[in-house]
């Protein structure tokens, strides 16, 4: 990929599937590149550097001109051990897109531009966003209110006129958006994309155990909580997964002590499910491609009622 070449130009729609973590890995991040979006996934979803060695190899492998840009969602907080090691397969297989989460992109930004790779922020917050922008990404993954596993809290549409204020670069959005016109909703609004994790979780090729598939299918918004008694970030649980473990979802105590290094916060993340409020777009099991062609046709008849709104606006002002 050359510099000047957009790693976005055979998007089919504007979506990333988002990273998620123990849920995320090659057979999604290819069955969604070749359904024309993003595909991304989260390194610590591979145990071991070797692992990760692996997983890039085969998607590499896989996906052929034209197909969506792959995206490796790096976490960069000082817990994370593997950081240099994963860098270096970075630097090697070469992600169109790495996405930085829980720390600062500086330490992923020399190797990512040298390839000519693209950097965005996962940001949760308006001093997180100015951060990152001062650091000089190219993009800012705006994680907000209704999105799942470590969530935000401001509204989507909030977020994007904030930091559409000094912020000129990619902008993608994520939080409560489960349907091809809630896409074209925050298109309209000034997003470049949608960061869209739930919609997703119960995909024919994600890694969820099949009760986590089927728990997402039969929940709705209100079966969620969100807590930072699990990994020590305020998160977005599933009630029912919550009573499963033992725990009381009205009562979960304070934070836990932050993680991310995996290990322990594998098991957490096993026993303890996560989902965002999106979830009612999920009404079954089925392919990532069955899921991108329903999120196309929606996303077409939003656009379409855009359309015959402007044209009756046209006419009143002639």
């Amino acid at each position: 990929m050359t510099a000047s070449a957009s790693p976005f130009a055979s998007l089919r729609l504007p979506v990333f599937a988002a990273p998620m973590f123990l849920v995320s890995g090659p057979d999604m991040v290819i069955a969604a590149c070749r359904a024309g979006i993003a595909g991304a996934f989260p390194t610590p979803n591979c145990r071991t550097s070797a692992d990760l060695d692996q997983w890039m190899g085969t998607i590499t492998g896989a996906l052929k001109p034209g197909d969506g840009p792959w995206i490796a969602n790096m976490i960069t907080h000082s817990t994370n051990v593997r950081l240099a090691e994963d860098l270096r397969l970075v630097a090697e297989y070469k992600p169109p897109v790495v996405i930085t989460a829980l720390g600062s992109p500086r330490p992923v930004m020399e190797t990512v531009k040298a390839y000519g790779g693209l950097v965005f922020a996962d940001v949760v917050n308006m001093t997180l966003a100015r951060k990152a922008a001062e650091a000089g990404v190219d993009g800012l993954a705006c994680v907000s209110a209704g999105a799942g596993g470590h969530t935000g809290h401001l509204s989507p549409f909030a977020f994007i006129s904030a930091v559409r204020d000094f912020f000129d670069g990619y902008v993608a959005v994520g939080g409560g958006v489960g349907d091809g016109a809630g896409v074209a909703g925050a298109v309209a609004a000034g997003a470049d994309f949608v960061y869209m994790g739930t919609r997703f979780l119960a995909a024919a090729e994600s890694l969820a155990q099949a009760e986590y598939k089927q728990m997402v299918v039969d929940a709705g918004p209100d079966d969620l909580t969100v807590s930072a008694a699990v990994t020590g970030t305020p998160a977005s649980w599933l009630k029912p997964s919550l009573r499963a473990a033992g725990l009381d979802p009205d009562d979960l105590g304070g934070p836990a002590v932050r993680d991310y290094s995996g290990g322990q916060n594998q098991k957490r993340w096993k026993d303890i499910w996560a989902a965002g409020q999106g979830l009612g777009a999920v009404r079954g099991i089925e392919p990532v491609a069955d899921i991108v062609a329903r999120l196309e046709g929606e996303y077409a008849m939003a656009l379409d009622r855009f359309a015959a709104r402007a044209d009756v606006a046209a006419r009143r002002a002639a």
